[in-house]
């Protein structure tokens, strides 16, 4: 397998990478924070860029970098601002992925099954030990990109937090994290956070116009993607639009599902040229819901993701105490399925078995 064909953990499929985003939606004030920091010269070495998946953290944390290490004075005098000339040396190093005194951390390739690891390894975070000592050599501003740090091991936190303790001269670390509250306690409070925010159906709009996706802005998109252009290109991508509306359609008879479509959906699923498939259908399966206890406190939806969804929210989930039922099996399944991806379970018997979980709730609702 080619280097080019191997998996990539900081790449949503069917996107740019993020450092090859020219531009940054919806982020600004995110962007002026971090600006003013480091225009008071009182520069934290560690930086926790927090915010839901898909809005732009990573694009974030590269256009920070690209600053650090090519422009290290903009924003100083005039206007502040991240951006940098693409044809400056050390962006152009950036972009191609070669420059000296940058290191990224992310989930390692497994080089048995060429497939991605389920975390980051410690060995990922150790090699950093010899990444100072060589960056160290130029006498500049080194950078480090964790993503994400949700994914790190506990022997891999526990050396980043090492790390963040004590820190190498000129060195900045930044920390993309989409759940927080799974680092240790002792990593975000070494940490400076940057909160991304959901972006509005404008910023989606023109994010996905600069991803490739020009003219994309149906209200099925918007409902499911919920403010994510990573979100959004996947669902464009991988035609997940569809796929919720078949997940609806086979258990639309709730308490009832329809047998038949939920066997065609679990095996759709199998194989591993339908690993795409099947992690998007566990996601859409976790979407629903979460869609479920939100009807049950607020009622039904009225921007339905597909249809004939309203209708069947709005009889499963009728109150609050349908909502809690519905929210604690969201819990409990969303458990199961990070479970069941990290020791390969077998994508049918995984789909099928939270598929009927979601009818014996369904007909628990309904007895009540």
């Amino acid at each position: 397998m080619s280097d080019d064909a191997l998996p990539e953990p900081d790449r949503i499929e069917g996107a740019p990478h993020p450092r090859e985003t020219a531009k940054l939606f919806g982020q600004d004030r995110a962007i002026a924070d971090f600006l003013e920091t480091h225009a008071s010269g009182r520069m934290h070495s560690g930086w926790l860029i927090t915010g839901p998946r898909g809005v732009g953290k990573a694009t974030l944390a590269w256009k920070i970098a690209t600053f650090l290490l090519a422009a290290p004075a903009a924003g100083l005098f005039g206007d502040p601002t991240l951006d940098v000339d693409p044809d400056h040396p050390d962006a152009r190093l950036i972009q191609s992925g070669a420059h000296p005194r940058l290191a990224v951390i992310k989930r390692p390739i497994d080089e048995k099954t060429k497939q991605l690891k389920s975390e980051i390894t410690v060995d990922a975070v150790r090699r950093l030990k010899s990444f100072f000592q060589m960056s160290s050599a130029d006498g500049g501003q080194r950078v480090v990109i964790v993503d994400a740090a949700d994914e790190l091991n506990r022997n891999a936190a526990n050396a980043i937090l090492k790390e963040l303790e004590e820190p190498p001269a000129q060195t900045t670390i930044l920390l993309i994290a989409h759940q927080p509250s799974r680092l240790l306690p002792t990593i975000r409070s070494r940490c400076r956070e940057l909160r991304c925010q959901v972006l509005s159906d404008d910023m989606l709009g023109q994010a996905l116009d600069q991803a490739g996706f020009p003219d994309q802005n149906s209200e099925s998109l918007a409902v499911l993607a919920g403010g994510s252009a990573g979100d959004a290109i996947r669902l464009l991508h991988q035609d997940g639009l569809s796929l919720y509306a078949d997940i609806v359609k086979a258990i639309e008879g709730l308490p009832r599902v329809d047998r038949l479509a939920v066997l065609r959906l679990a095996d759709s699923c199998v194989g591993k040229a339908a690993q795409t498939r099947f992690g998007l259908t566990l996601d859409l399966l976790d979407l629903f819901l979460s869609r479920a206890a939100r009807a049950g406190l607020l009622g039904a939806p009225a921007v339905q993701a597909c249809p004939g969804e309203a209708r069947l929210l709005a009889r499963i989930a009728p109150d609050d105490r349908a909502a809690r039922r519905w929210a604690q099996l969201q819990q409990d399944l969303s458990n199961r399925s990070r479970h069941g991806r990290a020791v390969n379970l077998d994508p049918a018997a995984l789909i099928l078995d939270m598929i009927f979980k979601i009818e014996e709730t369904a007909q628990g609702v309904a007895a009540a």
